[in-house]
């Protein structure tokens, strides 16, 4: 006789929920003390947009305060930025960063040096001999100011001034300089860093120090790396699906499916609000139930890490709500949150007024719902202070709140 088929543990879309406010420190009794805890928290903090790091580490702060996240940046460099999953920017915990750069950073520097070396090839007549003897004196540079803008390093080496038409004839031609192509490679590899940003902390002029180097970190073998980053990131984002790890890491199939079997991982499945089951994969020791956290609400930025942490979104998300809350590119704008769920969007306004719209029909009729969002919106207004704050990829929604 055959044994009975196994039955795979059910995972409901509000237990998923209840795992976000928790362990992505949105609810405000799971709140965080220090900015490193955010970033664990959410594996990493979305860094393409500067002011994102900030807002979404002081969203998870019990007291915000963007001083702890800038100490953790610039002076205790607890946090690095690093160009990794599927070649975004990120901002993470140093003791993650070697794990980080096996498992995904290491292979986009490659590609990004390999674009460099055709890019000036093609653009300049540059062999690499000749792109490696400009690279060591920009090096050398930095490394005797010890931290200089993009500007004053040109200054210095006048072959960084060298300029590329990319795309000549197209709507979208572009005139781009050695200097940013290289300094982006560069920090890609690790070999720079950023440093504090000139302007303020939304600023995206950064200026430059030496860093370290990717290839110089203790890092584990590739498939090792994979198999730790994926545990990690099912400890914060799980149970999910197999799809949504591979979306965020940017992997193949392949290594995605090996990393989960590398680490053990549990077979599962999600079943939706609609009755909806989707196979699913969850670590073997976070199938039981966890408690719901209360009533929470919490404005999030664009390109939030929790936001931006799963390909698919239904469960926390109406896709009716999609149009108003993301650009044309799939970057998500800054989003109200309800108990695990995006209800509406938020925007502030250029006298520093934060304000806010329910586009959830049902969060709109909840009286707790409007208290709660106020609430936080003042909280977020008390911090931001004079500071405003335009999130770098705009949305119709929050194009509409932000107009005077």
């Amino acid at each position: 006789m055959s044994p009975a088929p196994r039955t795979r543990p059910r995972i409901d879309a509000a237990q998923r929920r209840a795992r976000l406010g928790r362990r992505h420190l949105l609810a405000p009794a799971h709140r965080a003390a220090t900015a490193e805890e955010t970033a664990d928290a959410v594996v990493a903090l979305h860094a393409s947009d500067p002011a994102t790091v900030h807002l979404a580490a002081c969203a998870r702060l019990r007291a915000p305060d963007r001083t702890d996240v800038e100490r953790a940046l610039y002076d205790d460099r607890s946090l690095v930025r690093m160009l990794c999953m599927r070649r975004t920017l990120f901002a993470l915990g140093t003791e993650l960063a070697p794990v980080v750069a096996s498992a995904a950073a290491r292979p986009i520097a490659a590609r990004e040096r390999r674009g460099l070396v055709k890019w000036v090839s093609d653009g300049l007549g540059w062999d690499e001999p000749r792109l490696a003897e400009v690279t060591d004196r920009a090096l050398a540079t930095l490394a005797a100011r010890g931290e200089a803008t993009a500007t004053e390093l040109a200054a210095d080496v006048p072959e960084l001034r060298a300029t590329v038409v990319n795309s000549p004839g197209k709507p979208y031609q572009a005139t781009v300089s050695v200097n940013s192509r290289l300094l982006r490679v560069l920090a890609a590899e690790g070999r720079v860093r950023r440093g504090r940003p000139r302007g303020g902390w939304t600023s995206s002029t950064f200026r430059w120090a030496p860093g370290t180097a990717l290839v110089d970190l203790p890092a584990p073998p590739a498939p090792e790396a994979r198999a730790a980053l994926a545990r990690r990131w099912l400890t914060a984002y799980g149970p999910a699906t197999v799809e949504d790890l591979r979306w965020w890491t940017g992997w193949t199939l392949t290594d995605t499916r090996r990393a989960l079997a590398d680490l053990g991982a549990a077979e599962v499945t999600l079943h939706g609000d609609d009755g909806t089951a989707t196979p699913g994969v969850a670590l073997p020791d976070d199938l039981e139930p966890v408690p719901a956290p209360g009533p929470w609400a919490a404005l999030l930025p664009g390109l939030d890490p929790t936001a931006m942490g799963f390909k698919a979104r239904d469960w926390y998300l109406d896709p009716a709500l999609t149009p108003r809350l993301f650009d044309r590119s799939g970057n998500i704008g800054p989003t109200v949150w309800w108990n695990g769920r995006i209800v509406g969007g938020w925007a502030q306004r250029p006298d520093g007024e934060i304000v806010w719209h329910l586009l959830s029909d049902e969060a709109r009729a909840d009286a707790a719902v409007d208290t709660a969002v106020a609430a936080e919106a003042a909280r977020l207004a008390n911090w931001l202070g004079d500071a405003r704050v335009t999130p770098r990829f705009r949305t119709p929604l929050e194009r509409e709140l932000s107009a005077p």
